[in-house]
């Protein structure tokens, strides 16, 4: 994949981009004082960032963008940073750019911006979905990609936009109309994907198929089932629609139901390290723990599943792989802030007894 600097800015900017340092740590680039994104740092920044843009708009994942790319990066295969919206990719970097065209008006990253805008309009599926990568990659890349939040952040990033919400403002009526559109694609979407258990709504899988729409397998330990992570953002999606209608509201109900259905309770999970100094997880007994909740949930039974690189399905946290264990987050509190504030206020506000 050809990497062509946005010559015009670079001009400007690729002398401070190279002498600007790491002051801001790229995982801190959106949370900045509003001022800042006036300043030559973050125009250096949003500089290196167009480096990184490929030609069909979109940004790759996993890439710390503060400073140009190097030599090695560029030398690698054609599609090997292929854009995406997993992990945060290219989401990540049109909130950034949006924040400093606000602050700045300057018009090559405006120009830059509304390539990464309309690259996510052109990668939603006509059913409203969104694949892994676009253009697409094969394998389980294809499926509707719930997964990490992926569909989340672009579903939220679009409805500010449309909304001509901070720091979206600048978007055109043609660009804010095309995103509405988007939205409620979406919205259809997440409502037809939504897993329903003798006939009632529960919760969501973190990919499904792209064509019929079933719960799908990912990678080896990310298997068909119930999310108790990913589900709370496609909740949140339902709950910020305005004037719900009677699907949306029993959707809604229907994911809550599964959360207070399906805790794992005394139980919680330490982290410290094992023989050899190296980290480790394990689950243990405890009746004053927190409630919890598992990623994966077996579709039928709504049982935590975990699940190791071998594929193998097993009920107890501590007996998949320590690699995993370590690595992968089976158990966590991820819809207790739902429960307990967001749900709570989308049902006074939408006047539910």
């Amino acid at each position: 994949m050809s990497r062509r600097p946005q010559a015009a800015c670079v001009g400007l900017f690729l002398a401070v981009v190279l002498t600007a340092g790491a002051a801001v740590r790229w995982n801190t680039i959106a949370r900045q004082p509003a001022d800042w994104y006036a300043g030559p740092e973050a125009r250096a920044l949003a500089a290196s960032i167009l480096l990184y843009q490929a030609p069909e708009g979109g940004w790759t994942k996993n890439t710390d963008m503060s400073a140009p790319p190097s030599a090695s990066y560029l030398a690698v295969k054609p599609g090997a940073h292929a854009p995406t919206i997993d992990n945060g990719g290219t989401t990540t970097q049109l909130h950034y750019l949006a924040l400093v065209i606000t602050a700045t008006g300057d018009a090559t990253l405006r120009a830059a911006f509304e390539r990464g805008f309309d690259y996510l309009l052109a990668a939603q599926y006509p059913s409203g979905g969104w694949p892994q990568f676009y253009p697409l990659v094969k394998g389980y890349y294809t499926h509707i990609t719930y997964n990490d939040n992926a569909m989340f952040n672009v579903l939220t990033l679009l409805r500010v936009a449309a909304q001509g919400q901070a720091p979206y403002a600048f978007v055109d009526e043609a660009r804010r109309a095309q995103a509405a559109s988007a939205v409620e694609k979406g919205i259809a979407c997440i409502l037809r994907t939504q897993v329903k258990q003798g006939g009632k709504p529960t919760a969501w899988c973190a990919q499904h198929d792209e064509t019929t729409f079933a719960p799908a397998w990912a990678r080896n330990f990310e298997p068909p089932s119930l999310s108790g992570m990913e589900s709370v953002g496609l909740v949140r999606i339902l709950m910020g629609v305005e004037n719900p209608s009677p699907e949306i509201i029993a959707a809604v109900e229907g994911a809550v139901a599964w959360f207070r259905a399906v805790p794992v309770r005394g139980l919680r999970v330490d982290e410290s390290p094992g023989a050899d100094g190296k980290k480790d997880r394990h689950a243990v007994a405890d009746s004053a723990a927190p409630l919890l909740w598992a990623r994966f949930s077996e579709l039928e039974t709504n049982r935590p599943i975990y699940i190791g690189r071998d594929k193998t399905f097993r009920y107890d946290y501590n007996e998949i792989e320590r690699e995993r264990r370590a690595g992968y987050v089976y158990l966590s509190d991820w819809p207790a802030t739902l429960l307990e504030k967001d749900y709570p206020r989308w049902r006074a506000k939408n006047k539910r007894p």
